[in-house]
This record gives C-alpha cells, structure tokens and sequence, in this order.
C-alpha cells in the first residue's frame, strides 16, 4: 500500500513492458508486434512471453531474420494506418535497418509535406553488463538521437517501462524505445495507476543542491547509488533522467545546474560523439555562467565491448567512477 492509500503491485521491467503490449494490443485493433522470435518463443528476453496465446499469430507475428525487411514492412503498415511496435533483438542488428529508419521512417513525413506520417514504435535492447560479446552490447541510442524526424526513448524505471508505450504509439512520428537489458529483471513496487507519461521532460530523480548527475535508461541504479554514496559524505547530488533522448528537454538540464552550479554526464556509450557530448555541449551554450567547474563525463572505455566479465565491468562506467567525478567537479 502506498502513502496515498492506491495498491502497488511486486513486477519487473519486463512485465511491465509486457503489461504494456498487453494493453495496447487489447486496446486498438491497430496494433500488432512483429520481429524475431517474440511469438512462440515469447521474445528473446522474454518480454512478449505468452501473448501470442493471448492475441494470436496475426497480431503477434515472428519474421525471418532479416532487420531490413521486418522494419520495411512496419513502416509500409503504419503508411496504411496501422499501428506496428517492431521489435529488433538488440541495439547493434539495428544497424541491418538504418537505412530504413533514417531514409524512410524519419523522413517520409517532411518529404511528402505532412501526407505520410509514419506511427510506428520500435522496441530494441541496448546496453552491455551481461557478457554477451561486443556485437550484443554496444549502446548505440545517441546515433539515433542525432536523427531529426523521430523521438527516442529510454525508459529506467518501472513506471516508465509500464506507461511510455501507449504515447508512442499515439505519435504521429517514429518512436524508437531503448530498453537495457540489465533492466529486465529489476523489480519494485509499481502503483496499480499512474499519470500518463510525459515524454517532453526530464525527471528528476533525487533533488540535490551541490552537483548535477545526468544519465538515462541503465545507468540510472549506478547514477543513484552514486547519490547515495556522496550523500554519506555531506554532498548532495541531484540526478536527472533524460527519459527522452531526442528531443533533449534542455530547461530540465539548464534549471538544475543553475542550482548546483556543477555537472556530471553519464553515458554507457563511447565518449567520443556521445550523446553526453551533446549534452555537455548544450551546458556549454546554455550555462556557462552558472558553472563553478568543468562539466565532468563519465562514459564507456573506447573499445569493442569485452566479453570476459572483469573486462567488460572494467569498460563500463560504474558508481566509483561517477562519485569520483563529482568529487572533481565539486572538490
């Protein structure tokens, strides 16, 4: 029972994903799920488990393993008014697709003069942390959030995982929804009903008055466990959620640095052209004044993601990195 009396119900990010397919295909005779193996074989991690029994093979439909063709037919059935959630295996395979989603999803609305919005979702896994090899685990959102033309999602909690579903849906643009696959199993207290999602804004995630700790979709447990360690030693971190990576909700970023006067970016992805680059870029331009230190950057090693698990741990950038960080801004 939560403090406002509303039941709360024990799930995990994949149910609530999965409790948000139910819906919007219970919902809406539009819509359909289609990809590799998320009928019979209820999704390679197990997302759409059981809802082929549920809705049947014509709106939970397996394809053939081919990116290109699978995410070519969601954009031709959402051209006829159809409302298609495509799911692609991870992050990396979308690159089978690009081509379909920056020369044909993103910008068949501005070509035709508004005639062809595309309403059209695309789920994939993005992220590493589970020892699946470098051409699993790459955090590749940030390419995509340099396309015009499309929203890009991150979804890390609970409550957005259950709730940013049936907006994107209802965009009249391509959505793609980047979910990390340590999140699958990370379970909590989700309340029985919840406001729609915003997907314009930010969320902050703990209020802080000394430093700013920026991130999205995987590393928000490490960012929030960072907040919790420098809190033990008198530094209050505030943490925001991008949420939404494209477009930034930059007021979000720009308020809470004018209150701490420090930044730090946190990003899975390599440093190089990231999208915390961008983000520090826009700090740069919009708050300069405010600053009291560099902004700091946390993000991945430059390397192919490693396969061996001390490798991989010793890639990725982990609660001592970030609380190290803020102690560089801060100290």
């Amino acid at each position: 029972m939560s403090d406002d009396g509303t039941h709360e119900a024990k799930t995990t990010y994949r149910e609530a994903m999965r409790e948000a397919l139910r819906e919007a295909l219970g919902s809406d005779d539009r819509v359909f799920l289609m990809g590799e193996d998320v009928g019979r074989y209820g999704g390679c991690f197990g997302v759409s488990l059981g809802l082929l029994e549920e809705f049947g093979p014509e709106r939970v439909r397996d394809t053939p393993l081919s990116e290109s063709a699978f995410v070519g037919a969601g954009i031709g059935a959402a051209l006829a008014g159809m409302r298609p959630i495509v799911e692609i295996m991870t992050v990396n395979f979308s690159l089978l697709a690009l081509d379909q989603i920056l020369n044909n999803a993103a910008t068949l609305l501005h070509m035709s003069g508004g005639q062809l919005p595309v309403p059209l979702v695309i789920r994939m896994t993005t992220g590493a942390g589970r020892q699946l090899g470098a051409q699993h685990s790459h955090s590749l959102e940030g390419w995509y959030a340099h396309i015009p033309g499309i929203r890009v999602l991150a979804p890390a909690t609970l409550e957005d995982a259950r709730h940013m579903l049936a907006p994107a849906l209802a965009d009249p643009d391509p959505v793609l929804i980047f979910e990390h696959g340590s999140l699958y199993n990370v379970s909590g207290e989700l309340p029985a009903s919840t406001a729609p999602v915003d997907l314009d804004h930010a969320a902050i995630r703990r209020p802080g008055t000394d430093v700013t700790l920026i991130t999205y979709g995987g590393s928000l447990p490490k960012v929030l466990a960072a907040a919790d360690a420098l809190a033990a030693e008198g530094i209050s971190a505030e943490v925001i959620d991008l949420r939404t990576l494209r477009p930034l909700d930059d007021s979000a970023i720009t308020a809470s640095v004018a209150r701490t006067h420090r930044a730090v970016v946190v990003d899975e992805a390599w440093r190089t052209g990231s999208l915390a680059a961008e983000v520090s870029a826009r700090i740069a331009e919009g708050s300069f004044y405010e600053l009291d230190a560099p902004v700091e950057r946390v993000c991945s090693a430059e390397v192919p993601m490693p396969y061996a698990r001390r490798l991989e741990e010793a890639a990725l950038p982990q609660t001592a990195d970030v609380v190290a960080a803020a102690h560089r801004a801060v100290d």
